[in-house]
């Protein structure tokens, strides 16, 4: 009987200890699962702030970037911004400073060049464009120049300038110097005007920007030549 006491006292010793170690190992099990699951939603709500963060400095730069565009594109405005007078307010004289634009809009410019009677050929409608931005590129009056190619080669464009593509007379060794297109004339005549006639310095500068000024060198021997320049600008802007 003691024999069997004994056994029995020691296998429920044993399952003690058996169910000791089962609760002590589930316990840290328990415990580590539930460490991970701890440092994984520490992890994820990191990850989150980061991503936050992230997402924030994101906007921030795109909306910093957006200001810059926005007032970049106002800058830009600003400087295109410009009051153009209408066609009927543009004035002429004989002592104007020919480097002053006429202040009117390409537009209306082309405008002007389209319903302008006197030019039977078409040259002028045909190279407006042309014509006004050269004379914004070299500061050219725009009636002045118009009405110089037309005292020079005439509202028809003689064959002769036509042929060479030089409109207001520039010589070389007594003959009209040739260009390849209307457009690389036109240029050339524009810079010519604008670098040596109406520049303070220029090789052919008179002391003034007038009319008379210009012809002390364009045309010294003409006396007529201030007047046939005039009353082509007349008439542009009287027709």
């Amino acid at each position: 009987m003691k024999s069997d006491s004994k056994s029995g006292l020691c296998i429920k010793q044993v399952i003690g200890v058996f169910l000791t170690l089962v609760i002590l190992t589930t316990h840290i099990q328990l415990f580590v699962l539930a460490k991970e699951n701890t440092q994984l939603a520490n992890a994820n709500i990191e990850q989150t702030e980061n991503d936050n963060r992230t997402q924030e400095e994101v906007t921030i730069i795109q909306t910093q970037e957006r200001q810059i565009q926005i007032a970049a594109r106002a800058s830009e405005e600003r400087k295109l911004e410009k009051k153009y007078i209408t066609i009927q307010e543009i004035t002429i004289s004989k002592e104007m400073d020919l480097s002053k634009s006429c202040g009117i809009s390409k537009e209306d410019f082309k405008i002007l060049m389209t319903n302008l009677k006197r030019d039977t050929s078409g040259f002028f409608e045909k190279n407006s464009d042309t014509i006004y931005d050269l004379c914004e590129k070299y500061e050219l009056n725009e009636i002045f120049f118009c009405g110089l190619i037309a005292a020079e080669s005439g509202w028809n464009i003689a064959s002769n300038h036509r042929n060479t593509n030089n409109y207001i007379s520039m010589m070389s060794n007594g003959r009209l110097i040739h260009y390849s297109s209307e457009e690389e004339g036109l240029e050339a005549a524009a810079k010519l005007l604008h670098n040596k006639y109406l520049t303070e310095g220029g090789s052919c500068y008179a002391g003034g920007k007038t009319l008379s000024c210009v012809q002390k060198r364009f045309c010294p021997n003409s006396s007529t030549w201030v007047n046939l320049v005039y009353s082509c600008m007349k008439q542009i802007v009287e027709q």
